[in-house]
């Protein structure tokens, strides 16, 4: 189960770079979000086509789960030193006033 359309074409893309091949199922559910509840039978969802790879699917799977969810100083809420506005972990420089974020 995918969080949105994005997510799960996301996931099929980097199961296909590993050479598995993959499908989207359940995206066109995602715009009746509010009238269907969200389940795992109605979130989009990524299929492996054959049976044989999915061990190998969901290793991969658990490893980009993980790399998406390690903490550290680039996934943190940092403050800008100039204009004190705050930034996700992933930006290099304040979006504000474009100072760079100088790690501590």
């Amino acid at each position: 189960m995918a969080m949105n359309p994005t997510d799960a074409h996301l996931l099929k893309g980097i199961l296909e770079g590993e050479g598995i091949e993959a499908t989207v199922q359940g995206e066109f559910l995602w715009i009746a979000r509010g009238e269907v509840p969200m389940t795992a039978d109605t979130a989009p969802s990524v299929w492996v086509l054959d049976k044989t790879e999915y061990e190998r699917a969901m290793e991969i799977v658990k490893t980009f789960q993980s790399s998406e969810n390690v903490g550290g100083s680039e996934n943190e809420e940092w403050k800008c030193a100039d204009c004190n506005e705050i930034n996700e972990g992933q930006f290099t420089e304040c979006w504000h006033c474009g100072a760079p974020h100088m790690a501590s």
